[in-house]
């Protein structure tokens, strides 16, 4: 089975670009966040046409997450219990079939704006709200996944400049021990798994180059219980689905791609 995770960065202006790498990555399962759409104007037909199924939890303007599955998808919950003021950032799903199946979360982090803005209390607030609600269901025989962008920079490795940023947002221990508590309750770090020293990152910003000049953060994660990580195979951080392809504008953010073999 094929997972990924992807922060699209509003999918009306990137539904041409999400088509291409669907078809030339051909992923099973795959998280989507930042749609930026209502759940009535999410385009099924497009995705139904490349054979997969969507279950959403939109909202216009801003947030929106969804799950695309071409094996079998069944909605669990949408949004996470205590927070829904803070908009449509949570979907949990079931895919794939019995005996092959995979409790599936897609989540989109609140980004905090800054140590100093009212919103960064309330990200630490929405993260203890996240660890409560996980806590209810991560057990290490079971196949379970969180997926999504958590706007956390976990360690120095993963931030371009980590002696400039340490203490700022993405990079304050607060933010960080957060991550970490949620990881505790029996979950792994895909890409650690498999890359534990390599320096590599998921989000550019499209200014100052930053992409051409390596100056990124990894902030989108695929984590995954003790069950998935004895199913890994592979995890890439797809960053040529970060560059412009037929003229059309990549998200800020790549994919990135776990294949698990069979349970």
């Amino acid at each position: 089975m094929k997972i990924a995770t992807w922060n699209v960065n509003g999918l009306r202006a990137r539904i041409d670009y999400i088509r291409l790498w669907l078809e030339d990555r051909q992923p099973d399962v795959v998280g989507l966040q930042e749609l930026k759409v209502t759940d009535e104007l999410f385009p099924h037909d497009v995705f139904e046409e490349l054979g997969y199924k969507a279950v959403t939890h939109g909202q216009k303007s801003w947030n929106g997450v969804a799950v695309l599955s071409r094996v079998p998808v069944e909605w669990i919950e949408s949004g996470l219990p205590g927070q829904s003021e803070y908009g449509a950032r949570l979907i949990r799903a079931r895919v794939g079939t019995d005996g092959d199946s995979v409790d599936f979360t897609t989540l989109y982090c609140p980004n905090g704006k800054n140590t100093d803005h009212d919103d960064f209390p309330r990200k630490l607030e929405w993260f203890d709200a996240l660890r409560e609600w996980a806590a209810g269901f991560i057990r290490a025989e079971e196949s379970v996944l969180l997926c999504g962008d958590f706007n956390i920079v976990p360690t120095g490795l993963d931030s371009w400049n980590e002696e400039e940023f340490h203490g700022s947002i993405f990079h304050t221990e607060d933010e960080r021990s957060r991550m970490r508590s949620i990881i505790e309750l029996g979950l792994s770090d895909l890409y650690r798994e498999l890359q534990p020293r390599e320096q590599a990152f998921s989000w550019w910003d499209y200014r100052g180059g930053a992409f051409h000049r390596k100056r990124g953060l990894r902030i989108d994660f695929l984590l995954g219980s003790k069950r998935i990580v004895e199913r890994l195979k592979s995890v890439e951080i797809d960053r040529d689905f970060r560059k412009k392809k037929d003229g059309l504008t990549a998200s800020d953010h790549a994919p990135v791609i776990a294949v698990l073999d069979e349970a």
